[in-house]
């Protein structure tokens, strides 16, 4: 396998893991949008916690898809500057997920 090959097969797949990890946070926005509406709306039985919490989860397990496609792209030509940006995105996404899944566990808006 060429080295071209290989690295054109890790930029493929870092912007699949990208693509897919921006559908899991889209897809769980308009979830989340139309389970408030619902709600709002039609008096739906849904409760606020449960539509964050699930948005929440969403947005978090969208991030694992973002850091993953981060990764591959650093393995393609790995500078000593992208590994640090690397590490400072890795560290923000994970600060970020644990935030984002406390607050929704711990966070009642009904």
């Amino acid at each position: 396998m060429s080295l071209e090959l290989l690295v054109e097969a890790y930029r493929l797949a870092a912007e699949s893991l990208s693509f897919v990890g921006a559908l899991v946070i889209i897809y769980g926005g308009i979830r989340a949008a139309v389970r408030t509406l619902q709600k709002e709306v039609l008096k739906k039985p849904f409760k606020y916690h449960d539509i964050r919490l699930g948005f929440t989860s969403k947005i978090v397990f969208g991030l694992d898809f973002l850091i993953a496609s981060d990764i591959l792209l650093t393995l393609i030509a790995p500078s000593q500057e992208e590994l640090l940006v690397l590490g400072a995105t890795v560290i923000i996404r994970t600060i970020m997920g644990y935030f984002l899944t406390k607050e929704a566990q711990e966070f009642v808006f009904d």
